[in-house]
């Protein structure tokens, strides 16, 4: 495996030398605008006082002519003598002032006014600060374009760092998404570096082993046990079907030989349903064929008329129209094996009936009763009502879990005048 700084430490680094490449950049940059700006007003001043020079020497060819400076104006007169003083001058007391006046060409340009007042002379100096204040201007202007420049450039190197530091996570993230599409596990490690990436694929490495054998030992497990299970129920059936062609049987020997028939088949359809829900697949019938929901419920309360005996009891089956869904008919001889058989079992006067129409089948009786509050927790593993005896609170969490593998709604709900109504809701056959 080869080796690479840790992930921490490559963002630690990443960060520090970002920072220090994008100081060292502003802090040359403003060295160089501050020196660029501070020779362009010096040439400027230069070159203006210059032109003004050549200018006033034009006009005055006397060799003893004082050149006026163009940038300064000096004036000292005697103490309150101030008939010579701009008006606008002899109010300020000593001190500096910002002042704005009217400078050759005719345009208002920022002047500093310095008084100086003292028992023998009053002094004013102005001087022109316009091209400072052009400098100002450009300075911020360009220190402006610099800090967009700035930010534009760190945003580029900052994608690009994040890009580096993070490839190696985007990349056991894209590996793992792969495996996971593929449904065959790889092994993760050898394709990073001995770095926290490579210790996260490591640990993934050893959850997916695990993983992996825990679901090879189920599916064993599951395959172990149908087979095993299977094998003696087939024992029993044909052994069964053999003792009813007996012609020396009596009727109840022959009624008991029926319900043994028909728990080895609900023990068969049972088994069924539940290697479906450990595998998490569905089990479309041969060829495409529908499985017809009204004879699966004829099946079911024939099946289970045992659990009314000799209640008083009215079992109605009414079937309004055809209902047909694509599933196993093991898998709703189960669901419908239990809310049927909870009917039966729990009203022990009354009525049962049994609708099967309009995409649905729904199952009312007259027995205790469930608490609204109940209804929906009903379906959960191991939880039971109030009004009902023992039992592990299994049978309805199975119906649950096969009605999300096959998108049917399964409910249950208290009846106004007495009772509970079940309802299993079937997608129509595709």
């Amino acid at each position: 495996m080869r080796y690479r700084r840790r992930l921490r430490s490559r963002i630690i680094i990443s960060f520090a030398l970002f920072g220090l490449g994008l100081t060292a950049l502003f802090a040359a940059a403003t060295v160089y605008m501050r020196t660029r700006l501070e020779d362009q007003l010096v040439n400027t001043t230069l070159e203006r006082e210059l032109r003004h020079f050549v200018d006033f020497k034009r006009e005055n060819l006397s060799p003893d002519a004082q050149f006026p400076m163009s940038l300064i104006q000096l004036q000292i007169v005697r103490a309150g003598r101030t008939a010579t003083v701009p008006l606008a001058w002899q109010n300020f007391e000593a001190g500096v002032y910002d002042i704005e006046d009217i400078g050759r060409e005719g345009k208002t340009r920022p002047y500093k006014l310095a008084v100086y007042k003292d028992g023998d002379f009053w002094a004013y100096l102005r001087f022109d600060v316009s091209t400072q204040k052009l400098g100002e201007r450009q300075l911020l202007t360009v220190l402006a374009a610099s800090v967009l420049a700035f930010a534009v450039l760190s945003l580029v190197i900052g994608f690009w760092l994040s890009a580096r530091v993070m490839s190696p996570v985007i990349e056991l993230a894209n590996r793992v998404r792969a495996m996971s599409r593929s449904g065959r596990p790889e092994l993760l490690k050898g394709h990073f570096a001995d770095d926290e990436v490579g210790q996260l694929a490591a640990a993934l490495d050893d959850y997916s082993t695990r993983l992996t054998e825990m679901v090879q030992r189920d599916r064993e497990f599951n395959a172990d046990v149908s087979h095993e299970l299977r094998t003696p129920l087939a024992v029993i059936a044909s052994t069964t079907e053999l003792l009813q062609g007996s012609p020396d049987l009596t009727d109840k020997l022959r009624e008991r030989l029926r319900r043994i028939e028909r728990a080895v088949r609900q023990s068969s359809e049972l088994i069924d349903a539940l290697l479906l829900l450990s595998r998490r697949e569905r089990q479309a019938p041969t060829d495409g064929e529908t499985t017809d929901v009204a004879r699966v419920v004829e099946q079911v309360v024939d099946a289970q008329r045992p659990h009314v005996a000799n209640k008083p009891v009215d079992v109605r089956v009414e079937i309004e129209q055809p209902l047909a869904t694509v599933a196993p008919s093991s898998v709703v001889a189960v669901a419908l094996s239990n809310l049927i058989g909870n009917a039966f079992k729990y009203t022990q006067a009354g009525e049962v009936i049994v609708t099967v129409g309009h995409g649905r089948v729904t199952v009312e009786d007259t027995g205790p009763g469930i608490k609204p509050e109940d209804a929906d927790k009903l379906f959960e593993r191991g939880v039971r009502g109030t009004t009902v005896g023992k039992g592990g609170g299994l049978g309805l969490a199975i119906v649950r879990r096969l009605c999300e593998l096959y998108g049917w709604t399964v409910s249950l709900a208290p009846r106004p005048q007495g009772g509970a109504t079940a309802t299993l809701e079937f997608n129509s056959p595709r």
